[in-house]
């Protein structure tokens, strides 16, 4: 485990040969492997590196990137060559991106040849910072959870184990005691994020509320629920507006997302209601009081967690600039999730080893007869091979 290479490292190591008007920005959850990324680019390149993290419990200010700034410079000045510096979980830091600017532009005005890699787990700080005051500056990669691939070449799993623990790599080591790995996904992923990179850095006016949000989202997965049904589950719930919200920040933090209904020619109503969707099957299983074997045995809900798997396939794997996630209903017909790329439209049912015909596809073909259909499972790619597959190769 500790020697093996996401693909990511090939090609920043890339990056980084060569000296670049831009820099690199890495995000994604938290968990996934992005710092020991950086770590492994850092051991393959052949000149000097400086590290730093901001992930500390009272948020530094500008000073921080100041000061991390001046030491690649006099180690740039010792060694007369390249220093790659990298800035961990940058999103933390007070007026990171105007500081980073303000050094960047500078330090492109001199000599010396810094390169700068950046990692956050927050898509919303890090991308806001970014199109605010960095544009043209940098070039984004996105860290995702594992893939079921990436599990069975580090970790030998097959699919079951994958479908259930998720793509968490320090939490596979507890896979064997299922009671100490849901305490530690719990403890050390779910609780880390919640508090360190929701409610720290965002202004919540009901903290208790989004966590039961994202309770509420865990044991529906891949399900519809209305906004009104989540106010009559939720207590001090507030009204739609701030359900709408907080999903959204937990869609940030990489945590849950909640689709929308799709419509062509319209715009889609913010107020529809949204599909449920966790990006990794670990934060459903955690909170679940199924074991392994009961999860599997439970045909229902193993159908839930691998409807959940095959939408968090997709919205860990394909950009959100280029592909939009949605589901679509007409009466009891529905089409699990619906991918559009420009005028491009695909229609996905997913089965989990029950047989019978798609009715909502086929209703779907018919008001949209441009629509590209896919069954994933049963009769239709085989689940095993739709997860060792690239999402992007199905529908391209």
């Amino acid at each position: 485990m500790n020697n093996f290479e996401r693909s990511l490292v090939p090609l920043l190591v890339s990056e980084f040969a060569k000296q670049q008007p831009i820099f690199q920005v890495m995000i994604g959850p938290r968990q996934v492997g992005k710092t020991t990324i950086a770590q492994q680019v850092m051991e393959k390149l052949p000149f000097p590196f400086i590290y730093a993290s901001a992930d500390s419990p009272l948020p530094p200010g500008p000073e921080w990137i100041e000061t991390q700034w001046r030491r690649a410079e006099v180690e740039a000045d010792r060694s007369g060559g390249a220093v790659l510096l990298v800035l961990d979980e940058v999103q933390k830091v007070r007026g990171w991106s105007e500081s980073l600017k303000s050094k960047w532009d500078a330090g492109r005005r001199t000599s010396r040849d810094i390169r700068l890699l950046v990692l956050g787990s927050s898509a919303l700080l890090i991308q806001a910072g970014l199109s605010e005051s960095l544009a043209g500056r940098f070039f984004l990669h996105r860290c995702n959870h594992w893939t079921f691939q990436e599990c069975v070449d580090a970790f030998g799993w097959n699919l079951p184990r994958w479908l259930y623990f998720g793509g968490y790599p320090g939490a596979a080591a507890f896979s064997d005691d299922e009671r100490k790995w849901k305490r530690y996904v719990t403890d050390s992923l779910i609780e880390t994020v919640l508090a360190r990179d929701v409610l720290q850095l965002q202004k919540i006016t009901k903290p208790t509320l989004l966590r039961h949000l994202f309770a509420l989202a865990a044991t529906f997965p891949a399900q519809i629920l209305s906004y009104n049904k989540m106010l009559g589950q939720l207590q001090d719930a507030g009204n739609t507006t701030t359900l709408a919200h907080y999903l959204r920040l937990l869609e940030t933090a990489f945590l849950v997302s909640g689709l929308e209904l799709f419509s062509r020619g319209s715009v889609r109503k913010r107020g529809s209601s949204p599909k449920l969707l966790l990006w990794n099957n670990a934060l459903v299983n955690a909170l679940s009081n199924r074991s392994f074997n009961e999860a599997i045995a439970d045909t229902s809900w193993w159908g839930r967690l691998v409807e959940n798997a095959v939408g968090g396939y997709l919205v860990n794997n394909l950009p959100p600039a280029d592909y939009a996630l949605t589901y679509w209903r007409k009466g009891d017909c529905e089409v699990d999730f619906v991918i559009t790329r420009g005028i491009k439209l695909w229609a996905i049912e997913v089965k989990s080893g029950r047989s019978g015909k798609a009715p909502g596809l086929e209703l779907f073909r018919a008001r949209y007869n441009d629509a590209r259909l896919l069954v994933v499972g049963g009769n239709g790619i085989p689940l095993q091979e739709f997860f060792a597959t690239p999402a992007e190769a199905w529908i391209e």
